[in-house]
């Protein structure tokens, strides 16, 4: 599983890269977690509001830090439909 932190460094990129961190530390898991700070990779994935959430190139998360709960389920849920 590939997970992207979209966004250019500020405060709230740091704190969903630690929420994501967190999440993968309590799940066992070791998901490549990249930080994407270049503008027009960010662009790519047409948000105009940062911090951005993508797992496995699907944005689930925009302009706000989602919750380790919410980080749980959704990487979970992704899980779950890999083995589908």
């Amino acid at each position: 599983m590939i997970i992207k932190i979209l966004g250019p460094g500020c405060q709230k990129c740091k704190v969903l890269y630690n929420q994501v961190m967190r999440v993968e530390k309590d799940l066992e898991r070791e998901d490549d977690v990249i930080k994407v700070e270049d503008y027009k990779e960010i662009m790519k994935y047409n948000i105009l509001s940062t911090p951005g959430l993508v797992i496995d190139d699907k944005v689930l998360c925009v302009g706000r830090i989602a919750s380790t709960e919410e980080i749980k389920k959704w990487i979970k849920e992704r899980d779950n439909n890999e083995k589908i």
